[in-house]
Formats: structure tokens, sequence, C-alpha cells
């Protein structure tokens, strides 16, 4: 079995990490014919804390790495079902070259199927491997990394292991907590209601006292006999989330119960802490970058990742193969530069955007406010939709599209915080 073999004494890249992130670009190198291992701290099938949620910018990549069928016979999601402030607005997904549909897998399974097609392509992935350190030679390139007594030479590492990057932080990946960032917690609930097409959110998130929360409520439809449900919350260091998520989680069960006919009690209740929208500098070095939700690569407004994590991974492998940062044999590019590079033209205006818009959100007043005169418009959820799923293709002209990117443009001219700073 692929996860059981013996530790290589050297490879060509090195993978830590085998969720989206890692999976894709492990994947897209070794079908190109590069040498690959992939190490994951965990043994699959694993956990994460995350709604399951798969949105069409996810799906097009499920489908260029061959899984959307695979995805789409569980259960096929139309759109979103928008509910706060007296009003119920369903908006589907949008239009145009991402697809218009969507799906939702529980991470235990779905990246276990991307490590299953990473072992397909030619990768060598090893489980329940924990990164203990790496090791510089020349101009700070990684010349190899340390497991326990064990290491393991290799010319070039992707940092693919999460929210936390405990590699990233030994390489000088730095998370800024200025910037906003996330409180969720995730459960499953039993729901005969669990092949429903549309996704839930309650944008009204109040607590049991009655106060409004800068975040929302999801219920997300799994097509497996239960829903995942949960909670998240915005926050900054100056304005922290004055919230128990696991509480305001249970809460929101009871709120929904009826109108999701939710069966029992939330179980496998799981919470975390989300960077978000690039707010992380040193995701990068001479033969090693950080991808996925260990850059930072997450949406501000609806905490979504996994569709960055699949994008970004082949996006990093399209970078390696080109020929940048492939260790001390050769003289290559340097990806110090050209990866943050990367991110910043390819997810810059759409997180400059969402980081102002999410930090508004953090200020007490100002969702009571807005909250009401966005939910009374279609056309206002149906744009909000579409960029809080960045789903606004380069190649649309549309007034919305013209008008997210002007938006972007000025934003990230006066923000004080750069994306994925060098």
């Amino acid at each position: 079995m692929e996860s059981r073999r013996r530790l290589p004494s050297s490879t060509d890249v090195l993978v830590v990490g085998c969720g989206p992130a890692g999976a894709a670009t492990a994947t897209w190198l070794a079908r190109a014919g590069r040498e690959v291992t992939v190490l994951d701290a965990a043994e699959f099938p694993r956990d994460k804390t995350c709604g399951d949620g798969l949105t069409p910018r996810a799906m097009l990549e499920v489908d260029r790495l061959g899984l959307g069928g695979w995805a789409r016979e569980r259960i096929t999601i139309e759109g979103l079902d928008l509910r706060g402030f007296g009003h119920r607005r369903r908006v589907p997904w949008p239009a145009g070259e991402h697809g218009g549909t969507g799906s939702a897998v529980r991470r235990t399974v779905f990246d276990d199927r991307l490590r299953r097609t990473a072992v397909e392509a030619g990768a060598v992935v090893l489980d329940g491997v924990r990164v203990t350190g790496v090791e510089r030679g020349d101009d700070d390139e990684v010349s190899a990394v340390r497991v326990g007594d064990d290491r393991i030479a290799c010319r070039t590492v992707v940092v693919a292991d999460g929210v936390r990057s405990p590699v990233g932080r030994l390489l000088g990946r730095t998370w800024h907590r200025d910037t906003v960032y996330a409180v969720a917690a995730r459960s499953y609930v039993r729901s005969s209601r669990h092949d429903h097409p549309w996704i839930g959110s309650d944008l009204e998130l109040r607590d049991e006292a009655g106060a409004i929360q800068p975040g929302y409520g999801w219920v997300f439809p799994l097509g497996d006999g239960e829903v995942n449900l949960g909670v998240g919350a915005l926050a900054t260091s100056a304005r922290p989330a004055n919230v128990a998520v696991k509480e305001l989680l249970q809460h929101y069960a009871r709120s929904v119960r009826g109108d999701w006919a939710l069966e029992g009690e939330p179980r496998a209740v799981t919470s975390a802490l989300l960077p978000m929208g690039g707010a992380v500098s040193g995701v990068a070095g001479r033969n090693w970058a950080a991808v996925g939700d260990a850059a930072a690569c997450v949406n501000p407004l609806n905490g979504e990742g996994i569709d960055y994590a699949l994008e970004g991974g082949r996006l990093l492998a399209e970078l390696i193969l080109a020929g940048h940062g492939t260790g001390p044999r050769v003289r290559p590019e340097p990806l110090t530069h050209a990866w943050p590079e990367v991110l910043r033209r390819t997810y810059g205006e759409a997180f400059t955007v969402a980081r102002d818009a999410a930090r508004l959100l953090t200020y007490p007043r100002f969702l009571p406010m807005a909250g009401p005169v966005g939910m009374r418009s279609q056309v206002l959820m149906t744009a909000a939709v579409r960029c809080m799923s960045n789903t606004v293709a380069d190649s649309d002209r549309d007034v919305v599209a013209r008008a997210w990117r002007a938006a972007g443009a000025v934003a990230r001219r006066l923000d004080r915080r750069p994306l994925f700073a060098d």
C-alpha cells in the first residue's frame, strides 16, 4: 500500500501536506513526469474543519483533474438559498466559464480521493509522516527535510500543510492578524433534506442573546443522509470575535432544525481559526513555495478555500515545470518573487476587495444597516454571490465585472498590508 512505503532518501519534488493544495500540485507534477513524494502527518482518511462545499470555481479544477463526474454523482448544487433580515433569496450559481454548478463532498472522502488521484498519477504518498525540520544549503535553498532521524534530500519543496503551516513557519512564513480572519465551527447532522440542491446560507446570524454576529450560518447538503451545518464569524486583532463558536453552532442548529428537518443533535463538532485573503508574508524562497491554506488563500467573505487550493496547486505546478525553484543542480529562476507575483496577479483584486468588505463587517453597526438593504434586492444579492464565490471571470465585460475589477484596483493601491508579501 502506497502510504506504508519506506521513506526515500531523496526526491525531485517534496510536497508537505496531502490536502487539496498538496494533492493537486503533486498530481500535475507527476502527470508531467516529475518525481514527487508527498508527506502528510495525518493518516488517511482524515477529517478537516470545513463546509465541504465545492463552488463552480472549485468544480472547474475538479473537472480538470478528471473527478467532475464522481463529485456530481454524489450531489449537484445549483446555488445559494439566502436568508436574513426578513427576506429570502434563492440565487443560482452564475453561468459562465466556471460551469455554473457546484457540489459538496465531505473532506474525509474528498481528500482521500485526491490522495489516490496523486498516487494514480505516479506520486509516492506517505501518510502518518510528520516533517520535523528543514535543512538549508547555499543561497538559503532547502536541501532536505527531516522526519525524526531520517533525512530526505530534495530539489523543490511545496508547503501545503494547512492553516497553521508548521513547515511554513520554519521557513519564515508569517501570518498577520491585524487583517481580517475567521473563527468557524462545523458539524454533521442527519436530515431528510440531505439531497436538497441548494446551500442554506443565513446572513443574519444571531447568538442566543439575540446579538448579530459578523458572519453567517451554513447548511451544505451532502446527498449521503447528512448535511454539513456550521457557523463562521469574522474578526481582526482590534475587533476579536467575542463569541464561542461551538455554542453558536448549537444555537444555530436549533434555529434551523424545522426548516432543514434535522434529526438528532450535531455530531463531530470541530472548530478552526482561518487566516484569509493572502494575509501572510514569506510564502516562497528560492526553491520552496507555500500554497492553499498555508498561503492564506481563503476568501475573506465566505471562508472558501478549496477552489484556491486546487487552482493554486495547478498554477504552482506550472511554475515549477517552467523551471522555477528546482534546486542546486541547475541555476533556475527562483520562486522567491515569482510565486508571490502569481498569487497577487491571480487573486489580488478579489482578495483585496473582499478583505475590505469583510473588515467593514467586523464593525458592530455595519451589518444591521447594510444587510436589510442588500437582501431587499435580487439584483444586488445575485451580484454579491458572484463576487463572493469569485466567479467573475477575466473574460467578463458586464457592469458587475467592470465594477469588481475597478474596486479591486483601487483597493490594492490603498491597502496598507500587501497581499502575499515577499
